[in-house]
This record gives structure tokens, sequence and C-alpha cells, in this order.
């Protein structure tokens, strides 16, 4: 990787600068002159409205209902330090990208501010005016041009123009200079005049200590303000932007689409290559790094990380180390999403034999697990409630451990409050959101989420497991080692679920017989 070539300081300069020390980048005159001549200038040119503009205004719009009066703040966040001075790629905050409909990378530090205005004198009908604040790209004839290697263009290329953002989003743009007045000016009570701020917190910290510090300069009493009187302010914003996400538009449903048919594509390229992860000392690293480059290939990125778990690692149930061997006669559990260019990520998890065919053991764990899901696709009904689909599910679980002799109690005694016992082997739950997030809507209120009514829009998974580890002494060997999860997107509709994932087989056959299709064609494709 090129080096960030910034000016050497003197030997004295603060620690936190020496990372510059290995730097020789010239500073005379004559090169800055240089430097800043004959360049072409940048294409001037009026983009599209993103088909996402609308969608977002709508979401705009929803939460300008909400917080009339208000300003609200919403940051993308800042770039992340991976080591030293290497950034991890950017991802906005869900919450910015849902408003804003921007994903990729090309808004670090940007901010949306919806300044509120009189009551239906905002956009679109609504209440605020929306404003992206975020760093527009120097010109060529600029020293950052060539010299800021986090922003500059000579360093990482173009990024939209104000102009070009304003085309694109329907959404009015300004410079990030600006952006400190915007959020600070007539902060106060508004009692006195003053406009209330909330904002979404801990994205980033510059941002979090700005409007803290205005809150603290307009307060009627600072030297004895409690900041976390605001915490319920923030709070509440945070909340609602979350419950907005519960119920996907088109647009929505149509990039969550396209991310499950890229993780589909991912799965079929693993299955193509076990035969080298079975001969490979970390089998795991061979699955996870072949799914990684269709993610990168087709979307933007994975929307997790991936789970390549196979033998007892298939019983670990947040698995990322991915360091161990893929052995035939062992199954594989791969637990991998795609996230889409906008952001919106898969889910999917299926649990494979390695060498292509399930033994009679594997074969009962997984079609126990396969019996838990479809009650869980008959439980899930438009009017029922989440949380019923996990109990569908684990009430199959708990009668098929019975019947193996596992349960130490009463099938009804398990699933009931007080006992819960096969939750030893099924730890988790059935079915969460799906969005922008893996687990998407996480601050929703209880209500509306667990004990939320299933409606038409909402984007769930669902995924019952059993988990059997070797090191468990409560049951039969025959068993030990053996962990199976399958995992679907599912779209609610008014006539019922849709299975997003249903071109991943499902059925234990059908699995077999999916994975010697993709063996035979390989083989066929050899020289």
């Amino acid at each position: 990787m090129n080096d960030a070539d910034n000016t050497p300081v003197s030997a004295s300069q603060p620690l936190e600068e020496r990372v510059n020390n290995r730097s020789q980048r010239p500073t005379s005159d004559a090169f800055k002159a240089f430097m800043a001549s004959n360049w072409a200038p940048s294409p001037q040119q009026t983009p599209e409205r993103d088909a996402v503009a609308g969608h977002a205004a709508d979401r705009r719009r929803a939460i300008s209902e909400l917080f009339k009066g208000e300003r609200l703040v919403l940051p993308a966040g800042p770039l992340k330090v991976r080591s030293n001075d290497c950034d991890y790629r950017f991802r906005p905050h869900s919450a910015f990208a849902h408003l804003t409909g921007l994903g990729l990378d090309h808004e670090p530090d940007a901010v949306l501010v919806l300044e509120p205005a009189g009551e239906g004198k905002g956009d679109d009908g609504g209440h605020h005016h929306a404003t992206l604040y975020f760093r527009p790209l120097a010109g060529r004839d600029t020293e950052q041009f060539y010299a800021d290697s986090r922003s500059g263009e000579f360093w990482i290329g173009t990024r939209p123009t104000l102009a070009e953002f304003k085309a694109r989003l329907g959404l009015a743009t300004a410079d990030l200079s600006e952006l400190e007045l915007a959020i600070t000016k007539n902060v106060g009570a508004p009692e006195i005049g003053g406009i209330s701020v909330r904002l979404v917190r801990k994205v980033d910290e510059n941002i979090d200590a700005l409007v803290d510090t205005a809150r603290y300069n307009t307060a009627k009493d600072p030297e004895n303000l409690d900041l976390g009187v605001f915490d319920g302010l923030d709070e509440k914003l945070t909340e609602a932007l979350s419950e907005l996400r519960l119920l996907k538009d088109e647009w929505e449903v149509g990039q969550l689409k396209l991310a499950v048919a890229a993780t589909v594509e991912g799965f079929t390229d693993v299955v193509k290559a076990l035969p080298r992860a079975l001969t490979h000392q970390r089998g795991e690293r061979v699955v996870e790094g072949v799914f990684f480059a269709r993610a990168r290939e087709e979307g933007n990125e994975l929307g997790y990380d991936t789970i390549a778990a196979s033998g007892n690692n298939a019983t670990v149930l947040h698995w990322t180390r991915n360091t161990g061997k893929v052995t035939a006669g062992e199954l594989l559990l791969l637990d991998a999403g795609v996230e889409a260019e906008s952001l919106y990520t898969a889910d999917i998890t299926r649990t494979l034999p390695a060498n292509g065919t399930f033994s009679a053991i594997q074969r009962k764990v997984y079609e126990a697990v396969l019996d838990a899901a479809d009650a869980g696709f008959a439980a899930a009904q438009p009017g029922a409630k989440f949380r019923d689909i996990h109990s569908a599910a684990s009430a199959v679980l708990a009668e098929r451990l019975a019947e193996w002799g596992l349960l130490p109690v009463s099938v009804e005694e398990a699933i009931s409050p007080d006992g819960q016992q096969h939750r030893r082997w099924m730890p988790h739950g059935t079915s969460h959101h799906l969005g922008l997030d893996v687990h998407d809507c996480a601050q929703a209120k209880r209500e509306l989420y667990l004990d939320g009514v299933l409606t038409p829009g909402m984007v769930f998974t669902i995924e019952p497991g059993l988990y059997f580890k070797n090191e468990d002494l409560g049951i039969p060997e025959e068993y030990r080692g053996i962990g199976v999860r399958i995992e679907d997107d599912v779209l609610m509709t008014p006539a019922g679920p849709v299975n997003l994932s249903a071109a991943l087989p499902r059925k234990a056959g059908d699995v077999e017989s999916w994975m010697a299709g993709i063996y035979q064609e390989a083989e066929g494709q050899q020289p």
C-alpha cells in the first residue's frame, strides 16, 4: 500500500504526528505551482435522479411528523482507523443511509440536518427542510487535491459535488464548513424561543461534542446542567428511526432481493470450491474467501462476518475465526450474506455435508431443524405476532429432543417459561428483522418488535438450529460435533410469507442433489 505522503515535522513533534516521519513530500513553492498546473477540468454533468430519492423523501417526511419544531441531526460518521494511518472502508450509519438514500463510501463526516419549518411549510408538505452537509471535492488547483491522503482526489478518486448530490437525491446540500452554525444556531429552551435538538448519538464524537456544547452554552443554569437530561430526547429519535425501518418499501424489497440473489451465487461458489477446501489446512478460510469474492464482485461488502464452521465449530454460534479444517464426513455450516451497494444485506444459512452426502444421524438432526423452520413459516402469517414464529419452531425442536431421549423433562415443561431446557441446544432466537442492518430495527420498542404484529412489508429471517457440542456429556456420543442451522430471508405479504432465498435448496435430498449437480458441472468444465 502506498504511504500517505505528508510533510516531515521536527524531532520534537507530538507522538501522534510521528506517523509522518517516513514521508518525503516536497514543500517548495515550485513543486506546489507545478502540481497545480495542467490538469483537465473536472467533468461537468447533471446526473439523473436516483431511484431511491423519492422513497428517502417519504421517510424524511414520516420522521418530520414525529418531531415538529425540533432540529434533527443524523451523522454519517467519520472514517475509522484500522491500523495506524490506514482506515477501514467507510460505511455510513444506517439511519443516515435510510433517510438520504446514500450507500457506498463517498460521504465520510457528512451530516443530514432536518431544520424545523412552519407546520406544513417544509419539504414535501412536511415540517422540516432537510440539508445534506458534506465536504465537497477540492479543486485540482488546490493543495488538498494532491496532499490530503484521506480526501484528496489524487489519492482516493473523484467524489460527487454539492450540485451532483442535490440533483441525484432531490435534497438541498451545503458545504461541511457551514455545519457548526446550522447545528448550534438558536439552540435553547423552546419556552424562550429556542430550538430543541435531537441527535443520533455515538456515531460521530465531534458532532456529539458540538451538540452537547450548544446545549450547555444555552442552558438556564449551565453550572448545574446534567447533560444526561437530554438522553431521552436523543434515544427517542434513534428509536423512531429504527421503527421506521420495520416496514420496507418497494425499493427496499428490490434491494434485498438483489442481495439475496448475489448471496445464492456465493453459496454456489462455495460448493464448487469444497473439493479444494477439503484439502486445505484451513479449509474454512477457503470457504470464507470464496464467498467474500462474490460479495465484492456483486455488492458492496459482506453484510456481516461470514460464519464458515465445519464439524464441532458449527456448534459455536458466532464462529467467525474460520481457522479450522473442512473434513469429509462432517457438516459445514455456512452463515453468510452479501451487502448490496445500497447497503441492504441478505442473511442466509445452509448446513452442507462436506462430502456431499448426509450420514443417517446428520440427516435426522437436519430434518428436525427443517421441520422447525417449516413450522415457523406456517406461524408467520399476517396478524400473528413476531414471537409466534419462535414459539412454533421451538415446540417442534423440543418434541424431537424428547423423542430422542435428550430432554430431562416433558415437552410441556420444557417449553414453559419456567422450563426452557431445550434451549441448551437451541440458545438463540428464531427470527430477526433484516434490512440495512443484518439485525435491523434493533432499537425499536419491544411492543413493536417481539410483541409486534406481522405486517405486509416486514422482512425477517426464520433460522432455527440444533447444536450438539463435542464436550456435551449429557447427550449420546453419536450426536456430538453436529451443528445445524437453516436460515431463510422472508418477506411478509398480504397472502403470507414469501421465501426470498428459496433458490437455495432446503430439503436434505435436494441439498445432496444440488451439490452433486454442481460437482458434475465442474468436472465437465475441466480440460
